[in-house]
């Protein structure tokens, strides 16, 4: 009985990680082709309702706004060629019920090389025909 136990312990571990590597890889995929300015490949790991919405922290208040994904993507493809910028994800913490999981992943934010700001992305995914697809991205951004 003791064996079963702890091979049936395993399974469950090894299944565990293996969910929350796919989220993982989702959120890679994001970044690699924000930083590419594919909005294909962005539109492909989204969901057509898909929420964009952020915080921004400053002395004068915090203020909430939410983008349409559509301005989103539009707003990614005209980034001008000369700008240089990256998302540096600093950690990974998921968590998965069933078809819904959350990516929580600090990030800095540089522009041509210089640190810009920093804050947290917040991801909710949902998991339909075996795809997981980003339904809503929440960040906080302060200098």
């Amino acid at each position: 009985m003791k064996k079963f136990l702890l091979i049936f312990v395993l399974f469950i571990s090894a299944n565990s990680q293996a969910q929350n590597q796919e989220i993982q890889k989702v959120v890679e995929f994001f970044f690699e082709a924000f930083h590419a300015k594919d909005t294909l490949k962005l539109q492909a790991l989204c969901e057509d309702t898909m929420i964009l919405q952020s915080i921004t922290e400053s002395t004068k208040g915090n203020k909430l706004s939410n983008e349409k994904p559509q301005v989103f993507f539009k707003s990614i493809a005209s980034i001008p060629a000369e700008l240089k910028f990256q998302e540096k994800i600093l950690s990974y913490s998921i968590q998965v019920d069933g078809s819904m999981a959350h990516a929580w992943t600090p990030y800095e934010f540089y522009l041509n090389g210089k640190l810009s700001h920093k804050g947290v992305n917040a991801f909710t995914l949902f998991k339909k025909d075996n795809v997981w697809k980003i339904v809503h991205l929440i960040d906080t951004r302060r200098k």
